[in-house]
């Protein structure tokens, strides 16, 4: 059940004054989540980089990061930020538990994983069935005109972010949690013209203050993305080829023990092969064939797709990553960083 200004939503709330009308629209549309839009709109985008951080600070954040597909449940006496970014027609989901402070963090891409996601996410986060979840839901743009769309046919229209927002939607509305919508800053809320006038998001990525539960447009660069960021970047699409993972987010962190596991994921020669040819292709080419959004990525979409291709050219067998089949585990040292156990 879905919450908006502390007041359930429900089904003779929702507007009827247009055929079609889905329940997404209609909750974007709720004067308290324009108004949330509004106020993040306005904020200053944090930009996370460790390559400056001062082992000797007696300050030393402790931060969670999370790919495309990937998800992390958190615990606040743990943790102080969790983060996602590179979200173009994905969509960053924080669920925070009021009570405890437990906020998971998933990068959303598919409708298909949507409802095995949330409970993956939910599995940590729930203390009793009437917890109450504030939930943020940052990223997707309008990269199709959703104007006439119908919110009944989650594949329809063409594109990618509007079916997986309203399938997002859909599932928070069907389950029995306590869903209580915060921020909704996704669709017409998250764009903007670039200077060609292409449709593109005005923020991809968020951060979050796992104890006050505040949170931040943000975007991270090669540093902050980590631990293991090449090899959890190929176990992106690896997964995409192992059915164990259908439908499901990518499991690499631990809550309890505050470490990432990285399992070991397989790789064929068929994408070896693929990834030669494909590592051949310009820049321009690479963007139309590699991305969902080629107008809207950020800068280094292309350096990091080829730095992952080299590995995987360096290193084509994956038992050479994986020895013994076993995963590859990082623990936080006392300045936040990681290390390679």
């Amino acid at each position: 059940m879905i919450y908006v200004d502390g007041i359930p939503i429900q089904d003779e709330t929702l507007s009827s004054s247009s055929q079609g009308s889905s329940l997404l629209l209609d909750v974007m549309s709720h004067p308290a989540i324009i108004s949330a839009s509004e106020s993040f709109n306005n904020l200053e985008e944090r930009n996370v980089s460790f390559g400056e951080r001062d082992s000797e600070s007696s300050t030393k954040d402790r931060y969670v990061y999370v790919f495309q597909s990937e998800f992390a449940t958190v615990n606040p006496a743990l943790v102080d930020f969790v983060g996602t970014d590179e979200a173009t027609t994905c969509v960053g989901l924080v669920i925070r538990n009021r009570k405890s402070g437990m906020t998971s963090i998933a990068h959303m891409d598919s409708p298909e994983i949507v409802d095995l996601g949330l409970s993956q996410m939910l599995s940590l986060v729930l203390e009793d069935k009437d917890a109450e979840l504030d939930v943020h839901l940052i990223g997707g743009y309008e990269d199709v005109d959703i104007k006439n769309a119908d919110g009944g046919d989650y594949a329809k229209p063409e594109g990618y972010s509007y079916p997986l927002c309203c399938k997002l939607v859909d599932t928070f509305q069907k389950r029995r949690e306590n869903f209580h919508i915060q921020t909704l800053f996704i669709l017409g809320h998250n764009t903007k013209l670039d200077a060609q006038g292409n449709t593109c998001p005005i923020f991809n990525g968020c951060l979050v203050n796992t104890s006050t539960g505040s949170i931040f447009p943000a975007s991270f660069d090669r540093t902050s993305r980590c631990p293991d960021e090449i090899v959890r970047r190929i176990r992106v699409s690896s997964s995409c080829e192992d059915p164990s993972w259908k439908g499901k987010l990518l499991d690499t962190y631990d809550t309890k023990t505050d470490r990432f596991i990285i399992a070991p994921c397989r790789w064929t020669m068929r994408l070896i092969e693929y990834v030669w040819e494909i590592n051949q292709l310009s820049d321009e080419e690479i963007l139309t064939n590699c991305s969902t959004s080629p107008s809207a990525e950020g800068r280094d979409f292309v350096d990091n797709s080829r730095r992952v291709w080299e590995y995987l050219l360096k290193y084509p067998e994956w038992s050479k990553t994986f020895p013994m089949r076993q995963p590859r585990v990082f623990e936080r040292t006392a300045d936040g960083h990681w290390t390679k156990c």
